[in-house]
């Protein structure tokens, strides 16, 4: 089935970008609620979109997507939702990472097609948590598959939060069968650890990869209940927390727990690696990275 999948792809991009649509427009909503604190007399942020382009090895067009970035917003320090579509060839380097990973047919046809959006949130109030969501669709000719999925990265945790954030991704889960939501919750907490660290850089989430059931259209349901799953896990944490009051002592705390996800994201984080890699823009790709972070 891996040969061609036009349609398939086709529906895959679509819904990568209603995604971005519906969380673009949540996002911009949170930011026109009434914000008490140091953030209040800011107008409210707003995204400034722009296309990003991938050149084809020859100077051809290989894809390209939508950046949306917002920063200094009442709510929202620094935000990007991007989505892309990417196709081409893959590099020695990309081919000997798939086929490492046992995607067969890298030796002898290496085009790929990938299609998926990418989110990072970092914000204003230390006590509203930082979160992370993608998802996505590879495709090549022996091949294809969906990864992606959410996890939260408060620095100041709190107990109730972590449990609606889990909950919710569970129940969206749960009518794929019981057992998806304890298998991608252990993937999350295995996939968002820093080995240099010794530990997690949030409070885990789900995710998965190169998963392909060999039923398309239900792994691309699984796919989209994981990406219907984030805004109802994580808006109602941002409006509980955008107000309390936070002291000079939580933004540090803050600041130094930015330094985690740095370090994950230039050190670990495959996507990150496959997007430099393949020639994807660079500022797109390392979107992800917060606005000031703090080493000890």
């Amino acid at each position: 089935m891996a040969e061609g999948m036009i349609e398939e792809k086709t529906k895959a991009a679509d819904w990568f970008r209603t995604l971005r649509n519906d969380i673009v427009a949540a996002f911009e909503a949170l930011e026109d609620r009434q914000t008490a604190g140091p953030t209040a007399q800011l107008p409210p942020g707003r995204f400034d979109v722009s296309e990003t382009h991938r050149d084809a090895d020859d100077g051809g067009d290989a894809g390209g997507g939508l950046m949306s970035v917002m920063r200094g917003g009442r709510v929202f320090e620094k935000v990007g939702v991007n989505i892309s579509t990417v196709y081409g060839t893959l590099g020695e380097q990309a081919q000997r990472a798939m086929a490492a990973r046992g995607v067969p047919g890298m030796a002898d046809d290496p085009r790929f097609w990938a299609s998926g959006i990418s989110l990072v949130a970092h914000m204003q109030n230390p006590h509203a948590p930082a979160v992370h969501m993608n998802t996505r669709m590879f495709w090549t000719p022996h091949a294809w598959w969906f990864g992606g999925g959410s996890d939260l990265n408060p620095c100041i945790e709190y107990a109730e939060d972590t449990a609606h954030f889990h909950t919710t991704q569970k129940a969206h889960l749960d009518p794929h069968g019981a057992d998806f939501y304890p298998r991608l919750k252990a993937w999350a907490d295995e996939y968002f650890y820093i080995p240099h660290r010794n530990r997690a850089r949030g409070v885990g989430g789900i995710f998965m990869d190169d998963h392909n059931t060999g039923d398309w259209a239900q792994d691309f349901s699984l796919t989209q209940d994981i990406g219907r799953a984030f805004l109802p896990a994580y808006v109602p944490l941002v409006d509980r927390r955008r107000d309390t009051p936070w002291s000079e002592a939580d933004k540090d705390t803050q600041l130094i727990h930015r330094g985690l996800y740095a370090e994950y994201n230039l050190v670990y984080d495959r996507g990150t690696k496959f997007g430099l890699t393949t020639g994807h823009n660079a500022d797109a790709v390392l979107m992800s990275l917060p606005p000031l972070a703090k080493w000890t």
